[in-house]
């Protein structure tokens, strides 16, 4: 039996299954990679929002990093949510010296509007990690924060991808266009192209953890040795399935279906 490549997912929890480390997990194990996990903050939060949040120490942090980074293999790694400056610096030291491939999934705020990180964190975001970042994945929102202006347009998101990676040196930007209206288009610049990515809007509130989703997609497909465009290309697939098959669950926004995809192969 062949070993699978083992990845790293560095975030906040959701006990409603639908977001952060659970989301990661579940997109891993259906993506056929080993799943490990970092937690950086527990929080209580469900499908109309979040309730509660508790930031683990920053030595608990640091200890669970080592853990992992000392005993096992890491392929590719991704950061969702980090709620603080201490939390930052620790991570931006220990990922360098894994030399895999990361993505950062700039999680900010919930789907249903609550703030998840502080305003000094978001600024050590810019400034600590997003260079060594392989990708960077903002929705709308997010990279209106990074590049300090809005976007209104598909010319705009080409804009902001590039400006991300000219300004603040992640090797590529991923802009996602699930916040404007017609069909879902994201833009990937990698330092000297951009190339698009469309898939059918589906009419659906239950989008909980979509960007979680997509990320740790990309990032179990770049532990197999797939170049970024097609890691993207198929995580756009496997989170446009997801979506298209969400679950009403809850009285909120409902989560995506993770295994949508296991489906469509069977057929």
């Amino acid at each position: 039996m062949s070993i699978p490549p083992s990845v790293l997912t560095i975030a906040g929890t959701d006990p409603s299954g639908g977001a952060g480390i659970q989301a990661d997990l579940k997109t891993f194990q259906e993506l056929k990679v080993y799943g490990m996990s970092v937690i950086t903050s527990v929080v209580a939060q469900n499908t109309t929002g979040v309730q509660n949040i508790h930031h683990l120490p920053t030595g608990m942090l640091h200890d669970q990093l080592q853990s992992v980074l000392t005993d096992m293999p890491v392929h590719a790694i991704k950061t969702g949510m980090i709620a603080n400056r201490d939390m930052m610096e620790v991570i931006a030291d220990a990922i360098p010296k894994t030399n895999a491939p990361y993505v950062i999934d700039p999680v900010m705020v919930a789907t249903s509007g609550d703030p998840l990180i502080d305003e000094e964190a978001r600024g050590v975001l810019k400034e600590q990690l997003l260079p060594i970042a392989t990708l960077v994945t903002p929705n709308i929102p997010e990279a209106e924060f990074i590049i300090g202006n809005s976007i209104n347009s598909l010319a705009d998101m080409k804009e902001a991808a590039i400006s991300i990676v000219h300004t603040y040196g992640p090797k590529a930007a991923l802009i996602k266009g699930g916040h404007l209206q017609g069909k879902a288009i994201d833009f990937l610049y990698d330092g000297s192209q951009l190339h698009t990515f469309a898939a059918d809007r589906f009419d659906t509130k239950n989008t909980h953890g979509t960007g979680c989703t997509y990320s740790a997609a990309i990032t179990a497909n770049l532990s197999n040795g797939l170049h970024l465009i097609e890691a993207v290309q198929m995580a756009k697939h496997y989170v446009t399935e997801a979506i298209k098959h969400s679950f009403p669950l809850g009285t909120g926004n409902g989560p995506t279906n993770h295994w949508a995809i296991r489906e469509e192969r069977v057929k």
